[in-house]
C-alpha cells in the first residue's frame, strides 16, 4: 500500500522547466519503483519516466529523452521529475506512480497519485 502526492505542477511557456516532486508514504516495508505517467486531454496515458528504489537505474519515454529527469531521495520518500526545454504537447495531468519495477510502471502501476497539472503555453 502507498499513497503518492504529488506537487509543482504550474504554468510555464515554451523552453521552460518545472520540477514536480511526489511524496510516498507507505506502511510497510516494501521498496517500490517510482515514476510519472501524463495524461493529456483527449490522449491516453503515457509513460514518462520511472526509476528504480535503489535509483541505480532510469528509463525514459522517447518523447521526453534528453529532456527530463528523474531522481529521488529515499530519506524523504520522495522522487522528482526535472522537465526541461518544455513544449506545448508536454502539457498534461501528470500522476506519480509506484509498483514494483520500471518495467510494472511502464505496463501498469499499482499505485497513483492525484495528479499535477502541467501546462506549458506557446
Amino acid at each position: 500500500q502507498v499513497q503518492l502526492v504529488e506537487s509543482g505542477g504550474g504554468l510555464t511557456q515554451t523552453g521552460g522547466s518545472l520540477r514536480l516532486s511526489c511524496v510516498a508514504s507507505t506502511r510497510t516495508f516494501s521498496n517500490f519503483a517510482l515514476g510519472w505517467i501524463r495524461q493529456a486531454p483527449g490522449k491516453e496515458r503515457e509513460f514518462v519516466a520511472a526509476i528504480n528504489w535503489s535509483g541505480t537505474s532510469t528509463y525514459f519515454a522517447d518523447s521526453v529523452k534528453g529532456r527530463f529527469t528523474i531522481s529521488r531521495d529515499n530519506a524523504k520518500n520522495t522522487v522528482y521529475l526535472q522537465m526541461n526545454s518544455l513544449k506545448p504537447e508536454d502539457t498534461a495531468v501528470y500522476y506519480c506512480a509506484a509498483d514494483a519495477t520500471i518495467a510494472h510502471i511502464r505496463g501498469h502501476a499499482d499505485y497513483w497519485g492525484q495528479g499535477t497539472q502541467v501546462t506549458v503555453s506557446s
